[in-house]
């Protein structure tokens, strides 16, 4: 890390991490009244702009209404609400107020709500009505947010006595948020995000996505989860960079749109947004002004960049992060930082981070180029901020007296200290003595033209304990035969490796995934072990 990047991410730390830290101060009264701070833009695409003196109004309202329904400091407060000002409103409102919030992914189902909000210990939810009906009763009040409802949250923010209402300085050690992970490898823990764990966003907003002053910023991804919540509201609002929230699910058409006429120059999504708009069908309108796209969530497979330097003329940048961390790898877009794009690569450890690749059988480094498992090296690293899970689960990932954090995630780093992925350490293949990461298969198997998504697992054999079986979704109208098995299989073994071909080949008309999008390739092994009469594992 340079010494002004150094510099840098000292200073958010010292903004993020005072003792008297307020975070409404930090994202909303700090900044000129009149400047921009959102854009809603609705269904029907049509835009409404809010300034920070708007939000510094109505997020006041909403901590006298949350204020006069019993909650304070330290208080779980949950939202199951679309993106909207309303959500932006509320969420600033429970930090006025010192109280934690509690993100829902509005596609999560009944039972997930129910269990998040019990392990957290909500006492408060603000619901969208659309989302009433998937909050179950239990020892949390509900509050819906439309206008329609008479005494909901809109009615009572009308009525609300504001004026007074002072925010509460909670310091950068002070709860901001508790979310959980993914469970994408078991149940969903739970995790507190200290204030200074923002830092860590704002610090990847410039050095990561390269946003500054002078952008116009959006991200696709729901505020639901880390990503959407800190790099589409925390990390702009903290940078005073306008940012811009699309309601509705994805269309390949209304992005098209909104990218044009918005005239958005820094645009970051999901890969299967990606894959969407490259699958949708449609011409890429004339006169966009994009400068940076990026990507995270899932690997980005080459495949994406292939068509973006076409459609483009620009490469998307991959980044990786997860709830426990923020964003320690990527290729970055500042010009301080910034490194060629390298296909099937991670990028390297971001400002403010430090990586290390540990043996598989010892806490020790690895020599670079060699897989192993990726961690974080705890000393170096002044973003992180994690220190274990609600409950005390998973202090298992901390090694070595405490120098490392595993990721969970199997990886090479070579001697330009780029980071290359190779699976999650659930999903590596072992097949007759060979280490087989999924994502090269995959990624090779995308390349194809009549392949739309694939996952690629370890399946049960008798005679090598596991092979690479891949479960593939195809084009619309493409015949499903023998012939094109071994199109696929002669694909793999031509553009990736002899040895790591897929043995069987399932195709199905989609992959299964969590709400977040990604994909549930345990489900898939499970499915085959049932399959084959082996049982749960």
């Amino acid at each position: 890390m340079s010494s002004d990047c150094a510099v840098r991410v000292a200073e958010l730390l010292e903004q993020f991490g005072a003792p008297d830290t307020d975070v409404a101060w930090l994202l909303c009264d700090r900044h000129p009244p009149s400047d921009r701070a959102l854009t809603i833009v609705d269904e029907g695409l049509s835009a409404v702009d809010y300034t920070y003196g708007e939000l510094a109004e109505s997020s006041r309202r909403a901590a006298a209404v949350l204020s006069e329904l019993g909650v304070g400091r330290g208080d779980r407060v949950a939202t199951l609400m679309g993106k909207s000002a309303e959500l932006v409103t509320v969420v600033l409102g429970i930090w006025r107020l010192g109280a934690v919030y509690v993100p829902l992914f509005t596609a999560f189902a009944e039972d997930a709500i129910g269990s998040r909000l019990a392990d957290a210990a909500v006492r408060l939810v603000v619901a969208d009505s659309d989302q009433q009906a998937k909050v179950p009763a239990g020892d949390w009040k509900l509050i819906i947010a439309d206008s329609a409802v008479p005494n909901g949250l809109s009615a009572r923010l009308d009525a609300a006595v504001w004026r007074d209402i002072r925010s509460v300085p909670v310091g950068g050690d002070g709860p901001l948020v508790q979310m959980f992970t993914s469970g994408t490898t078991g149940k969903p823990k739970g995790v507190v995000h200290p204030v200074r764990y923002a830092a860590g966003w704002q610090s990847y907003l410039e050095f990561g996505l390269g946003v500054g002053p002078d952008s116009v910023f959006w991200c696709a991804a729901d505020p639901g989860w880390a990503y959407g919540l800190y790099t589409a509201i925390v990390a702009p609002l903290a940078a005073g960079v306008p940012t811009l929230l699309l309601r509705g699910g994805f269309s390949a058409a209304a992005t098209w749109t909104v990218l044009k006429d918005r005239a958005v120059t820094d645009f970051t999504a999901a890969p299967t947004v990606y894959r969407g708009l490259r699958a949708g069908g449609l011409p890429v309108p004339q006169g966009l002004t994009l400068r940076r796209l990026s990507s995270a969530g899932e690997p980005l497979t080459p495949e994406v960049n292939g068509w973006s330097r076409f459609a483009f003329g620009l490469e998307v940048h991959d980044h990786y992060g997860q709830t426990e961390l923020g964003m320690p790898i990527g290729f970055p877009h500042h010009p301080s930082v910034q490194r060629q794009v390298l296909e099937g690569a991670m990028g390297t450890a971001l400002p403010g981070w430090e990586i290390a690749v540990l043996d598989e059988d010892n806490d020790a480094p690895v020599e670079p180029g060699r897989t192993g498992r990726l961690a974080i090296v705890v000393a170096g690293s002044p973003l992180m901020t994690f220190r274990g899970y609600v409950g005390g689960r998973g202090s298992d990932r901390f090694r070595a007296g405490g120098a490392y954090f595993l990721t969970g995630d199997i990886a090479s780093v070579d001697s330009e200290s780029i980071v290359r992925f190779s699976a999650r350490d659930d999903d590596v293949i072992i097949m007759a003595g060979y280490r087989i990461g999924p994502f090269d298969i995959e990624s090779t198997l995308l390349r194809h033209p009549v392949v739309r998504e694939a996952a690629v697992i370890a399946g049960p054999d008798e005679v090598r304990g596991e092979v690479v079986e891949a479960f593939v979704v195809l084009a619309p109208d493409t015949a499903v035969t023998d012939a094109l098995v071994g199109e696929l299989q002669q694909w793999v073994k031509q553009n990736y490796a002899a040895h790591a071909y897929p043995r069987r080949i399932h195709f199905v008309a989609s992959l299964p995934k969590t709400p977040s999008g990604k994909i549930q390739r345990a489900q898939l092994r499970q499915r085959r072990r049932n399959e084959a009469g082996l049982g749960a594992r």
